[in-house]
């Protein structure tokens, strides 16, 4: 009898170590698979942000990523259930934990999902000059989470996206020509048609303005002390700001070369001489 026993109890141990062994062996060989799995599913997915220009490679990488660690974390659940472990509890765990660190960083996600979406649709670029969020300045990065601007004067200003994302975006630099509107008046007495030869003159002249499509001049406003003209020059983009801050002083020399009156305002005043 004791033999017996012996012999079964031999038999149990030997059939629980040969499933053990098995299960070590399948969670092992998931762990391969599946790590080789993530890792080439990352690697496709962050490729495909390489295959095409207009497609962002660090947001692609980033969905690679993401992809990546779903899978490993399915691995292992997978690993889990070979040993019969309840799994739905881990699950149920994962997910609060999710919950609860995505409650915690409410702003840094808010950033995130408005940086997945400026990828995606790309209102700008790098080397763009943009306003938005109410600053202006050249797009020298964009990542996931925020927007890096440089000023004319040099300064680097960083944009949360999740401020520039949903609000106005003025993208300066989205059209290869631009128009460029300025202002310029000259007194009631003076001819206009003289002084409009002058200013078409000085944009003739000028190197950026293009003549193709043809400036807009023409008078726009009667005003109290003067009559003003729009003027529309056309341009590179790359140009913009050397015309528009060019072409004002070289039409107010012009305007004095030819003895036309640039007026400015006048107060007049009165003296009564009282009673004496």
């Amino acid at each position: 009898m004791m033999e017996y026993l012996e012999s079964v109890d031999v038999n149990a141990l030997i059939s629980s170590s040969i499933a053990w062994g098995t299960n070590i062996l399948l969670a092992i060989l998931i762990l391969i698979i599946g790590y080789w799995f993530a890792g080439r599913i990352s690697s496709f997915i962050g490729g495909l942000g390489e295959k095409h220009e207009k497609l962002d490679i660090s947001l692609f990488r980033f969905f690679g990523s993401i992809a990546k660690y779903v899978i490993l974390a399915m691995v292992f659940i997978a690993v889990l259930n070979q040993f019969g472990i309840e799994t739905a509890s881990v699950v149920a765990l994962l997910g609060a934990a999710g919950l609860a660190v995505g409650l915690a960083l409410q702003g840094a996600l808010s950033n995130l999902s408005a940086g997945v979406l400026l990828m995606i649709f790309r209102p700008y670029k790098v080397g763009d000059f943009i306003d938005a969020a109410g600053k202006f300045g050249n797009v020298t990065e964009i990542d996931l989470f925020t927007t890096i601007l440089q000023t004319f004067d040099n300064q680097q200003i960083i944009i949360p996206n999740s401020q520039i994302w949903g609000q106005q975006i003025i993208n300066h630099s989205h059209y290869e020509v631009r128009g460029v509107d300025m202002n310029f008046g000259i007194a009631y007495d003076e001819d206009i048609d003289k002084a409009r030869g002058v200013i078409e003159k000085v944009l003739e002249e000028h190197p950026h303005v293009l003549k193709d499509p043809a400036w807009f001049l023409e008078v726009e406003t009667l005003n109290d002390s003067s009559v003003d003209f729009i003027v529309r020059p056309f341009c590179k983009g790359e140009h913009y700001f050397d015309v528009r801050y060019s072409v004002p002083e070289q039409v107010k020399k012009a305007l004095d070369a030819a003895e036309i009156e640039i007026p400015f305002p006048h107060r007049k005043v009165i003296l009564f001489k009282g009673d004496e």
